[in-house]
């Protein structure tokens, strides 16, 4: 099932998903997924592992370091770490990121 969806992208579209997916799932992952992909160009693959970098700042349910970090620092917050707030304040960054990606390419 990668090879269709990830093969029926183009570059653009390919690096925003990877960004997105970061959020949820693990940047690596996402990489190692599209190196199953047969005659991904190497475009394709660039667009991917720049999604997963750029988007690495969305990413707070994905990796185990980042709910026990929440868990210690909530005691510093009033009402606790917000997901939500901390991918909010991650999304210009990764604007930002996506960008200048998207211009070096």
């Amino acid at each position: 099932w990668i090879e269709p969806v990830l093969g029926s992208l183009s570059e653009v579209p390919l690096m925003l998903a990877a960004a997105g997916l970061t959020a949820f799932n693990d940047n690596a992952a996402i990489t190692y997924l599209s190196t199953l992909v047969p005659n991904f160009s190497e475009g394709a693959k660039y667009a991917v592992v720049a999604g997963a970098v750029a988007g690495g700042g969305l990413t707070v349910i994905a990796n185990a370091p980042n709910p026990a970090g929440q868990s210690i620092l909530k005691k510093h917050f009033d009402h606790g770490v917000s997901a939500l707030s901390l991918m909010l304040g991650a999304l210009v960054p990764t604007i930002v990121a996506v960008s200048i990606f998207l211009l070096t390419r």
